[in-house]
């Protein structure tokens, strides 16, 4: 098959929802690790956990992305295919009415790539693309000339805006690369196309929220990406046993995925590898959520962590999953 035609088949014959625009926000709209008690009126917000299992997995034919076919018997490889992603919403090959996004977030995929593999040029336009490298180094080059390499901890966007191609790899040749890709639906369509990175630096998240998405358009807020929407990320390591608070002000809701290790939110709701979970304030009110490491992995540089991601948007009513009970953990 022609590489360019299936790869569009695969990755961009998404249906982009109307952007919900929304230029201002409470300047307190920011999630933190917490030193002394919240004073604001806090109700529960419900948890919604999305279970690794409930995942679609896909493992693309190694040609469709322009890579050689997968080596037979590879003790560097941790996989049999050169990717195996997670879907956390419809995306390519799988389309469910119950899943298609979470608010402004269309897309989340858990890439794991082999050594020596990735994506061919491809392009992308009208998205807020952010790449959170987990473990591994993911090599990046452009139409607008840029070209770099980030390892673990890094953040990478590009406003696709009228359009840019780009391909990924993982250049290493003994260890596999890890990293989660998401797409927000922009404030607006026709952007100039844009690119910008941060590299990690351990220190900035281990036992606390690192900020490291916030919208350009608020200006009482600076993180290392700013993005054409109204959306926050942050990231964190725990030790086991230690804990962060996470404040989802009022009328703002949250998805967080738990990447490495394991961790219990707010005592209702535990997230092993893999798992995700949907998190919503009821009425106005803020809701406060303790996230606490319950199981750790060792990682790169030699520490024993849990490692999550969340993203906190503008609420929308019956958004997420409806396949899901709003008892954690419950599925029907």
């Amino acid at each position: 098959h022609n590489f360019n035609s299936i790869f569009n088949r695969m990755r961009f014959t998404l249906s982009v929802a109307t952007a919900l625009f929304s230029t201002t926000r409470r300047s307190t709209a920011t999630a933190a690790a917490l030193s002394t008690p919240n004073t604001c009126s806090n109700m529960p917000p419900s948890i919604k956990v999305v279970p690794n299992s409930k995942l679609f997995v896909s493992e693309p034919d190694p040609s469709w992305f322009g890579n050689p076919g997968n080596p037979m018997n590879d003790a560097k490889w941790t996989n049999s295919n050169w990717l195996k992603s997670r879907f956390h919403f419809s995306f390519a090959e799988y389309s469910s009415r119950h899943n298609q996004d979470f608010g402004v977030l269309r897309v989340m995929n858990d890439d794991l790539v082999q050594p020596n593999r990735g994506f061919g040029t491809h392009p992308h336009r009208d998205m807020e693309i952010i790449t959170y490298i987990v473990e591994g180094e993911l090599t990046h080059k452009d139409s607008m000339g840029t070209e770099e390499t980030l390892g673990r901890g890094s953040i990478q966007f590009m406003t696709a805006g009228t359009g840019v191609r780009h391909s990924e790899h993982n250049l290493n040749k003994d260890k596999p690369l890890r990293f989660i890709q998401t797409w927000i639906t922009p404030s607006g369509y026709g952007l100039t196309p844009n690119y910008g990175s941060c590299s990690g630096n351990a220190s900035e998240r281990k036992g606390k929220l690192q900020h490291l998405v916030s919208n350009a358009m608020d200006p009482s807020t600076k993180t290392p990406v700013e993005i054409n929407q109204d959306c926050d990320a942050f990231a964190a390591e725990l030790a086991m046993g230690e804990s962060v608070e996470l404040d989802i002000p009022g009328g703002r809701m949250a998805y967080l995925l738990s990447m490495e290790g394991g961790v219990k939110l707010s005592d209702e709701a535990e997230l092993k590898r893999h798992d995700a979970a949907e998190i919503t304030t009821a009425g106005g009110s803020v809701g406060l959520v303790k996230i606490e490491a319950t199981e750790t992995e060792k990682v790169e540089d030699g520490s024993e962590v849990a490692h999550v991601l969340v993203f906190i948007m503008r609420q929308i009513a019956g958004a997420g999953r409806n396949d899901l009970c709003t008892k954690a953990g419950w599925i029907f």
